[in-house]
């Protein structure tokens, strides 16, 4: 049986690895899905990937920061699925740094992209959410929805050379806790989960030559140091990094009916790792 199957779900950052997987797991559920990258290409991959085995799919691509962004994901969710059950809140990037050379540029690129973007959709959700919760109460029903914001460890322990990305993912609980209360009387979980090492492009070994990702113009460089990478792997009790699969099964817990009653709670998906 398909535990999603009339759903309607927004998945930020879905092109490409973790949100991808989140995406591919939420449809392999029977949910409906709008996806989201910042580049064309890879949203319009991930679409078609669910329509060739039977999904519904449409993208609205472009940067979650944009002004109008967030007014147009939850608009594409209502106009081409007739409603919004599941938002997971999942774009990202690092651009790391330490503090005495972060410029200003930096440390608002990473709440930007991590807590107003989030934000401002969760905002743009709560009118259409209110009506559909209003009417089915009238109506005897109770349905629930999911919010899932994706923070990270970094955000829970802090992170050397991360002042704004671990600033951003911090605040993030905090926007997760205050939302929760808000929105527990139109019976919307909102739950959050931080990841530890997952194995993806931004957090792939570094080898001779550092490889970069265009961000709105800019290029930012990814990848972590292999004798990091290495290090970090040691602290997992299960002695490896997650897999984006095994991070979208995190995601999916928190938007599947068995946390129905399970809301303002912060799931580390960490292998273990307890700093």
């Amino acid at each position: 049986m398909s535990k999603l199957k009339g759903k309607v779900a927004l998945v930020s950052g879905s092109g490409r690895g973790i949100g991808r997987a989140i995406a591919l797991k939420l449809a392999s559920e029977g949910a409906r899905v709008v996806i989201n990258d910042l580049d064309a290409a890879p949203g319009d991959a991930v679409v078609a990937e669910i329509k060739a085995v039977g999904g519904e799919a449409v993208a609205v691509n472009g940067s979650v920061t944009e002004a109008g962004f967030a007014d147009r994901f939850v608009g594409a969710a209502i106009e081409r699925f007739g409603g919004l059950d599941i938002i997971v809140n999942n774009a990202g990037y690092t651009w790391d740094s330490t503090i005495q050379k972060m410029t200003d540029e930096q440390f608002q690129a990473m709440l930007d992209v991590h807590l107003v973007a989030p934000f401002r959709i969760m905002r743009a959700a709560a009118e259409p959410i209110r009506v559909m919760a209003k009417k089915e109460a009238e109506a005897g029903r109770e349905v629930f929805r999911k919010v899932v914001n994706i923070s990270s460890i970094a955000g829970l322990y802090g992170n050397a050379g991360q002042a704004g990305y671990s600033s951003a993912k911090a605040s993030l609980i905090g926007l997760t806790r205050t939302m929760c209360k808000e929105w527990g009387r139109y019976k919307v979980n909102v739950n959050c989960v931080a990841f530890g090492l997952i194995n993806t492009r931004l957090t792939q070994p570094i080898e001779a030559q550092q490889k970069t990702i265009d961000v709105a113009g800019r290029d930012i460089k990814v990848g972590v140091q292999p004798q990091l990478l290495e290090a970090m792997a040691r602290m997992i009790p299960l002695g490896r990094g997650g897999t984006a699969e095994e991070a979208a099964g995190a995601v999916y817990l928190f938007c599947s009916p068995e946390s129905d009653y399970v809301s303002g709670q912060i799931l580390v998906a960490g292998g273990g790792l307890i700093l």
